[in-house]
C-alpha cells in the first residue's frame, strides 16, 4: 500500500513537471467552471501567478470582448471542440491577451466533467503588426529638416531630391546614427507618393520567421494560428517601404524580397495566388555595400537591384563644419522641451566638439546635447563641466581639453616606511584634494573638472577624508 502511494505520488509529480515545461499554455477547468490546472506557460501568457486563477470560476477572472465568449465555456457547456481559434480577452488587470487556442471538453462516461485549453501566445505579434505602421502623420522630415551647410551633405541632399522625381528603388548607406531614416522620410514627402502610406521596418529587429510573415502577410491555415492578413507590401501599397539594416535579412529571405522588387508581385505566406503591388522600396545599410556583398551579408544580385540609387550620407567625421549647426539645434530643441533659455556653448567645449571623431555620429552629438541639459541648471552657456562625466573623460584621454586650468602637483611628504601603505595614499589623496580645491577657491564643480571625477565622486572622497569646502 505504501509503495502504491509513493509510486502515485511520484506520477503526479512528473505529470506536473511535464505540464510546466512544455512551450504552451495549459488550462484546465472542472464541471463547476472552476480552474483546476494552469502551468507556467499560461501564467507567463497571461501575467498573472497561479493564485489568481486557480480554484476560481474562469469567469470571475477573465473578461472577453462583447459577442465574444470563452472558448473554455463553450467546450464545457456545449461539449464544442475548437482548433487554432484566435481570442483576445483580458486578464484581471485589464491586460490584452491575444491567443490561438485548441479547446475540448474532457467525458466521462458520456457527462462532460471539465474542459482545457491548449493555447499559444500571439499577444505580442498582434502589436508588433499595429505599431509597425508607421502612416504618413509619422513621417515628420522633410529636406528642410537635414542641417548642414558642408559640401558632402548638401551633395547627398541634391541627390536625394533628383531621386524624388522617379519611382525607381534607393539604398542608403551610412553608419549608425548619420541620419539615414531622414534621408528616407525625406524622399517620400517629397515624391508624388507623399500622401499615401510609409511603412518603416527594422530587419535587425526580429526573427526570421516573424520577419517573413509581416513583409509578405499570411493566408489563413499556413501554419498554426496564422490569420489572413495583408504584409507590409500590401499595406505599403501606393507608398514607400523602408527596409532598414537590409544586410541582416538571410538570403533566402533576400531571394524572396528580390522576386517581388522585380516582379512587383507578392505572394502571402501560405497562398497560391500572386497579387501587384505598386511600392516603391528604400533599403538603409550600415556597412559598405561592396563588403557586405563580399562577406555574404548582401546577395549581388539584390545589391545590383536595389542600387539604382545609391546614397552615401558621410559620418559627422567627415562634416564637421556642420556641427556647430547641428549642436544649436539640438540646443533649441531640447530647449523647447526642457523650458530652458540656453543661449550656446562655451568656446573650449566647441574646440573639444570639433577635434573629436564622434564614432556615433550626429545621434550621438545630440544624445551628449541631451544629456548636458539635464545637468545644466539656469546657466547661458554649456560649459565643460555641464557634459555628460564619460565625456569629459573621452576629451581629456584624446588631449581635447583646451584652456583647462594647470596646477602645480602635489608634493609628497616624506615617507615613513612604518606607516602602512594604505594610510600613505589616503594623506597623498588628501593632499591632492585640498590643493585642488584651494587652486579653485574651493568650487566643487571645477575641481572635480580638474581632477578628473565626477562631483559625486569627490564630494563623497572629501566626506572620508574629513575635508570640508566652504563652497560646498
Amino acid at each position: 500500500m505504501k509503495k502504491h502511494t509513493h509510486s502515485s505520488q511520484s506520477l503526479e509529480y512528473i505529470y506536473e513537471k511535464i505540464i510546466n515545461e512544455v512551450d504552451v499554455g495549459i488550462h484546465a477547468i472542472d464541471e463547476t467552471g472552476k480552474t483546476i490546472i494552469y502551468n507556467e506557460k499560461m501564467m507567463k501568457m497571461e501575467l498573472m501567478e497561479g493564485k489568481d486563477v486557480l480554484n476560481k470560476n474562469l469567469l470571475d477572472v477573465f473578461m472577453f470582448k462583447e459577442n465574444q465568449e470563452s472558448t473554455l465555456v463553450k467546450a464545457l457547456q456545449h461539449g464544442k471542440e475548437t482548433f487554432n481559434v484566435k481570442q483576445t480577452y483580458f486578464n484581471n488587470k485589464g491586460k490584452e491577451i491575444t491567443t490561438i487556442n485548441n479547446t475540448f471538453p474532457i467525458f466521462k462516461e458520456g457527462q462532460i466533467k471539465g474542459a482545457v485549453e491548449i493555447a499559444k501566445d500571439v499577444t505580442k505579434l498582434e502589436r508588433l503588426i499595429r505599431e509597425n505602421v508607421k502612416r504618413k502623420g509619422n513621417t515628420r522630415f522633410t529636406f528642410d529638416s537635414i542641417i548642414g551647410k558642408s559640401t558632402a551633405i548638401k551633395d547627398v541632399i541634391e541627390n536625394a531630391k533628383r531621386a524624388t522625381r522617379t519611382p525607381s528603388y534607393v539604398l542608403i548607406v551610412g553608419e549608425t546614427g548619420t541620419g539615414k531614416e531622414l534621408f528616407a522620410q525625406s524622399i517620400h514627402n517629397g515624391s508624388s507618393r507623399s500622401s499615401a502610406p510609409f511603412i518603416s521596418q527594422n530587419c535587425a529587429a526580429l526573427p526570421d520567421n516573424l520577419i517573413e510573415s509581416l513583409l509578405f502577410g499570411t493566408k489563413r491555415g499556413a501554419f498554426t494560428g496564422a490569420t489572413d492578413h495583408p504584409g507590409l507590401f500590401e499595406q505599403a501599397e501606393g507608398g514607400t517601404l523602408l527596409l532598414d539594416e537590409i544586410n541582416s535579412l538571410n538570403p533566402n529571405l533576400q531571394a524572396k524580397l528580390l522576386r517581388v522588387l522585380q516582379e512587383k508581385m507578392v505572394r502571402r505566406i501560405g497562398d497560391t495566388k500572386d497579387q501587384p503591388v505598386n511600392v516603391r522600396v528604400i533599403a538603409n545599410i550600415n556597412e559598405d555595400p561592396i563588403d557586405a556583398v563580399a562577406n555574404n551579408h548582401l546577395r549581388k544580385d539584390l545589391y545590383y537591384r536595389l542600387g539604382v540609387v545609391t546614397l552615401f550620407i558621410p559620418p559627422l567625421r567627415e562634416r564637421k563644419e556642420d556641427i556647430i549647426d547641428l549642436a544649436q539645434s539640438f540646443i533649441n530643441k531640447y530647449n523647447d522641451l526642457f523650458q530652458m533659455d540656453v543661449k550656446g556653448i562655451a568656446d573650449d567645449v566647441l574646440s573639444s566638439f570639433l577635434r573629436y571623431d564622434w564614432p556615433g555620429n550626429v545621434r550621438e552629438l545630440e544624445h551628449v546635447i541631451e544629456g548636458t541639459m539635464n545637468i545644466i541648471m539656469d546657466e547661458e552657456m554649456i560649459e565643460y563641466s555641464h557634459l555628460p562625466f564619460q565625456y569629459r573623460s573621452k576629451f581629456q584621454v584624446n588631449n581635447l581639453i583646451v584652456d583647462e586650468p594647470k596646477i602645480e602637483p602635489a608634493t609628497m611628504n616624506p615617507i615613513d616606511i612604518a606607516i602602512p601603505l594604505k594610510n600613505q595614499l589616503r594623506s597623498f589623496e588628501a593632499q591632492c584634494i585640498e590643493q585642488a580645491l584651494a587652486h579653485h577657491n574651493g568650487n566643487i564643480s571645477q575641481t572635480a573638472n580638474t581632477l578628473g571625477i565626477s562631483r559625486q565622486s569627490l564630494q563623497y572622497r572629501m566626506k572620508r577624508l574629513g575635508i570640508t569646502s566652504e563652497k560646498e
